[in-house]
């Protein structure tokens, strides 16, 4: 699966996920947009770091999550419902399975993010003053933080229309 964090705005990104033999979703706006990362572009890399293969693009790759069909959808309503609920239904049997990993993703993310953004020297949430992160994590955070020293550089500049490309589950981006 590809996963494209796109700047579709000043302060706007949407993430496209692509996967063979199923068709392009999107989410746009996505949440969380960051001049320095954007909250989903941290969840890609503490998933893909740390092998949460059932957090967010865990379960994209699965054909579940929040990303919505484009393109070349059903037009008739009664297809488009048949889709939906086949979304729907793969989607609660992935939570069913993976709540851990999506439990690790959501925490592990927040807590990156914010160690992130102290060492960068970028303004950090008001809530996360004064809390390092706990010492089982510590060794967790600090193999995400080179990928987020990367990714944060490479979206830093990029443009309006630019993009992020990552193969799921890899780490390297490609610049678009």
């Amino acid at each position: 699966m590809e996963v494209i964090f796109e700047r579709t705005g000043e302060r706007r990104y949407a993430v496209v996920v692509t996967a063979p033999g199923r068709a392009t979703r999107r989410m746009d706006p996505a949440p969380g947009y960051d001049d320095h990362i954007p909250h989903d572009l941290v969840h890609y890399l503490t998933e893909a770091v740390l092998g949460l293969d059932s957090g967010v693009f865990g379960r994209a790759a699965a054909g579940g999550g929040g990303f919505t069909p484009v393109g070349e959808t059903a037009s008739a309503p009664r297809e488009r419902a048949r889709a939906q609920r086949r979304t729907r239904k793969r989607e609660a049997s992935l939570r069913r399975t993976g709540h851990e990993d999506m439990a690790a993703s959501e925490r592990l993310a927040g807590i990156t993010d914010v160690a992130w953004r102290r060492r960068a020297g970028a303004r950090t949430p008001e809530w996360a003053a004064g809390r390092p992160p706990a010492p089982e994590d510590e060794a967790r955070v600090r193999r995400i933080l080179p990928h987020l020293d990367r990714a944060a550089a490479l979206w830093h500049d990029l443009p309006v229309g630019g993009t992020l490309a990552y193969t799921w589950p890899g780490t390297v981006p490609a610049v678009g």
